[in-house]
């Protein structure tokens, strides 16, 4: 370009806005007076707690686990971003069982961009296994050539117990002559557990599993990442953002608004000697780049 031209002007990229209103989650746990007549487990025998004591060690109780509930759902949320791209949430409005389906999708189309399509399923021969290595270099190319960095692996148990059966893949990880990988195994502050870590085209890659499981409404109990799945994931791929809550206070019968992750909120019934607490939330579980994972069925 000649100096006197100055410069070439470059436009700014467009974006497109969405809105989307997330559901509440909103457990609650009754108190009646019957449950403050009885002794609590592990509480001594002959216990000094007044009914009024009684009281409020079953809401600090009540308050943890309703919180541990929360984070539950918020943890099935990012595990459905993650694995299909988006999140479906279920309105209930009376009982558990007439509910409104939500869905809310990260992608525009039909079709899910995040989504690999693998060679040939995982299993324990050697070809098996290169096969699935040279799958997951390209899943790991989906992120880096769009710019964003790969570095870990995350995988069902049933795909981490054939990538440990796996003779082939065992060898890559005992080679000591050159920095292939290695078995490595760690338990990480968020509960998954680093089974491996492998050398994938330069990159030392960690293959995180994950064993937990969560309960349905209708009492199934499924696992946080679906059986046969593993997912290419950036670091920091997403946050939780929240909506704030607006409920009345039977304190002074008004609308108040509360910007936090749990709200509170408490019912008193003198005539049936019965006071509620409600925890609410409405969080949204969201990858902080376009598509920062890819995932692909293995098994």
């Amino acid at each position: 370009m000649a100096p006197r031209k100055g410069g070439i002007t470059i436009l700014r990229e467009g974006y497109t806005m969405k809105r989307f209103t997330p559901s509440y989650i909103a457990p609650k746990r009754p108190l009646t007076s019957d449950d403050l007549k009885k002794r609590g487990f592990g509480e001594a025998l002959y216990t000094q707690l007044t009914p009024e004591q009684r009281q409020g060690v079953l809401m600090l109780g009540d308050m943890d686990e309703l919180r541990n509930m929360n984070q539950r759902r918020k943890e099935v949320m990012a595990s459905q971003v993650i694995f299909t791209n988006g999140c479906i949430m279920d309105e209930y409005v009376d009982d558990l069982k007439h509910f409104e389906e939500r869905e809310v999708r990260f992608y525009d189309g039909e079709r899910n961009p995040a989504i690999y399509t693998p060679a040939g399923t995982l299993d324990t021969t050697e070809a098996g296994g290169k096969r699935f290595l040279a799958d997951v270099a390209a899943m790991g190319y989906m992120l880096t050539s769009r710019g964003l960095p790969f570095t870990e692996v995350l995988v069902s148990p049933d795909v981490a117990d054939v990538i440990l059966a796996n003779e082939w893949i065992l060898r890559l990880l005992d080679n000591r002559n050159y920095q292939i990988g290695g078995v490595d195994p760690a338990v990480l502050p968020s509960g998954a557990t680093r089974i491996a870590r492998l050398n994938i085209k330069g990159r030392m890659i960690d293959f995180l599993s994950y064993e937990d499981t969560y309960t349905e409404v209708d009492g199934s109990v499924k696992p946080f990442i679906p059986q046969g799945m593993i997912a290419a994931i950036a670091p920091n791929i997403g946050r939780t953002v929240y909506v704030a809550i607006t409920q009345v206070e039977q304190s002074d019968g008004e609308f108040h608004t509360y910007t936090a992750v749990d709200v509170p909120k408490y019912l008193s019934d003198a005539k049936h000697n019965l006071r509620e607490l409600i925890l609410s939330s409405a969080p949204l579980c969201m990858p902080n780049n376009e598509n920062p994972f890819i995932t692909a069925k293995m098994l």
